[in-house]
């Protein structure tokens, strides 16, 4: 695979975990959902996988902020198995704000597994772990 079509494939997979985490954090479960394949699937610590669009809408409508949020994923590495396909690996810090201000919650780390379909890049499978 050339240089620049890793590149793009880069690029497209990091604006994929972007986009994920700005919808997750403002709420826009739509925006999410559209993020993975139609049978994407999502795997948490000590819960059943969540497979597939409607399973997924209805765990992030769940999840939605009731305060504010965020979700700092970083060191995101990835890696290419040919233009259709792509795994990533990211550090995640999760934070709320509450009335003594910015708290970190939780930190963890994502593998994501990315198919292009007609085009655009989405999540086919998301593996998160925490760190204790």
């Amino acid at each position: 695979m050339s240089e620049s079509t890793q590149a793009w494939v880069a690029a497209g997979v990091r604006a994929v975990i972007g986009a994920h985490t700005q919808a997750q954090d403002a709420g826009r479960t739509d925006d999410v959902v559209a993020l993975y394949t139609p049978d994407g699937v999502l795997e948490l610590p000590g819960a059943d996988p969540v497979q597939g669009h409607d399973a997924l809408r209805e765990a992030f409508k769940g999840w939605a902020p009731t305060q504010p949020q965020l979700h700092m994923v970083t060191n995101t590495t990835v890696d290419s198995a040919g233009p259709d396909e792509a795994t990533a690996a990211s550090d995640v810090a999760f934070f709320q704000r509450g009335e003594a201000g910015w708290a970190p919650l939780v930190v963890g780390h994502y593998v994501d597994t990315f198919r292009q379909v007609d085009g655009a890049w989405l999540i086919q499978r998301r593996v998160t772990t925490y760190q204790t």
